[in-house]
């Protein structure tokens, strides 16, 4: 060959768009294409980015192997470049092609580094070697980092796993998926969206349930509205008080995926105090009785897909009605800084239909949520109060069941709020701009 390298630019049309957005599939394709080639890998690094799309990168001895995918479109552009002539890449061409069912594909070829163009140096190369450089293994094991991204237009997180999907199936709401990741534990993500991990869930279930619990200790009946994941349940039944806790979820799909794969969760599931119900939640609140429920906790995902529903003055006047002259309603209300149009607008309708006093807002730190801070409201139908509670019982509860984030004075502290959120809080909905969008969101 007269060339240093050969680089092969290919388009692939007509691809599956399931593949196109199988961000393990893809990578476990550009590995093996890479090998069958001959290629020596040496790492490979791979983000799926939501709602979808994956790139990634293949580092061989010989050169790389690069593609990003447009599910879309069924489209993917890839890079195939290989030094020397021991490595073949359309090899690999015609791999790629066959593992994304591509209809059809273009490419072309480019010698790279002419040598009759290039003139060697002529001094010792030996000093250019990094003697501290890694090697690869004896027994060719390599480097793999694949990377799931949530993501919208300004911000995103992103969390390394192991490439090892643990739980992926589409029911007619969503699709439920589960991933190991290295940092956070088993992972369950909806329609691309982190609901939960291992390492943090904690903060979040122990947040929701505790705080209203130790304010409104007379509580006998509790509904959860969504929290298939089961965390929620789990904290309420820690509670001897609760003669019954009703679960309502929309899709059995979270609750197999948790129970599969989020054991810790899900551990409350065969309670005999539990009635677990998968159900339209919207529905369930239609039809429920006046006055029935003590606590109510709206434990939803974000306002996007099957909990969009749960998002409507509508639905929290329906609950309203449900709850008895005591009761109290809980809802997660997303991240104050990340969404706080939503935050806003979601905190004037509470207001509108508990009453301006009887609304109440509180903040915990949950890592694989947008920005770490995330926010709860609390809404009290009667007299209930959140800051007024028994402290000494908050403490021995939370000695005595080993709580990892709640106590008597977090409880205390997750009321006080900063000065931009007491802002948003007395804020005109119409008026709001999100912290991280440069257009009104109105």
């Amino acid at each position: 060959m007269n060339a240093l390298g050969r680089h092969i630019l290919v388009e692939f049309y007509d691809c599956s768009p399931e593949l196109m957005n199988d961000v393990i599939h893809i990578e476990n394709s550009m590995v093996a294409a890479a090998e069958t080639a001959g290629a020596t890998v040496i790492n490979s690094t791979f983000h799926h980015f939501s709602p979808y799309g994956v790139s990634g990168v293949v580092v061989i001895q010989e050169s790389h192997l690069a593609i990003h995918t447009w599910p879309e479109y069924g489209y993917a552009a890839v890079d195939l470049f290989t030094c020397g002539d021991s490595v073949d890449p359309w090899v690999s061409y015609s791999y790629l092609k066959e593992a994304f069912q591509s209809g059809h594909g273009s490419s072309m070829e480019l010698r790279r580094g002419q040598l009759s163009l290039l003139k060697r140096n002529d001094f010792n190369l030996e000093s250019l070697r990094d003697a501290s450089a890694k090697t690869i293994e004896a027994d060719g094991s390599i480097t793999r980092d694949v990377w799931f991204t949530e993501r919208d237009e300004n911000i995103a997180l992103s969390l390394k796993h192991t490439g090892n999907q643990l739980y992926k199936k589409d029911s007619e709401y969503q699709r439920v998926e589960v991933y190991e990741t290295l940092a956070y534990g088993n992972m369950l993500t909806l329609d691309g969206m982190v609901m939960c991990t291992q390492k943090d869930e904690y903060v979040y279930h122990e947040m929701i349930t505790h705080v209203p619990m130790f304010s409104n200790r007379s509580a006998r009946r509790a509904l959860v509205i969504g929290g298939g994941d089961g965390g929620t349940v789990r904290e309420l039944l820690r509670h001897e008080q609760l003669e019954e806790v009703t679960l309502v979820e929309i899709d059995e799909l979270v609750i197999e995926a948790c129970k599969l794969h989020l054991p810790e969760t899900a551990v409350a599931f065969d309670n005999p105090r539990l009635n677990l119900l998968v159900e339209d939640g919207i529905k369930y609140i239609k039809e429920c009785a006046d006055e029935h429920y003590d606590l109510i906790i709206v434990d939803s995902a974000d306002p996007v897909g099957p909990g969009e529903g749960l998002f409507t003055a509508a639905f929290y006047s329906e609950v309203y009605r449900c709850l008895t002259k005591d009761g109290v309603m809980i809802t997660q209300s997303e991240s104050p800084r990340f969404n706080s149009a939503v935050f806003v607008e979601i905190y004037d309708t509470y207001k509108k239909i508990f009453g301006q006093d009887k609304v109440h807002c509180y903040l915990a730190a949950i890592p694989t949520y947008p920005t770490g801070t995330w926010s709860f409201s609390y809404s009290a139908k009667g007299n209930a109060n959140p800051l007024v509670f028994d402290k000494e019982a908050a403490a021995a509860f939370s000695q005595s069941e080993g709580l990892k984030y709640y106590n008597e004075d977090m409880h205390m502290a997750a009321f006080a709020l900063p000065n931009f959120v007491k802002e948003l809080l007395n804020s005109n909905p119409e008026n709001v701009t999100d912290e991280y969008s440069a257009e009104p969101t109105n």
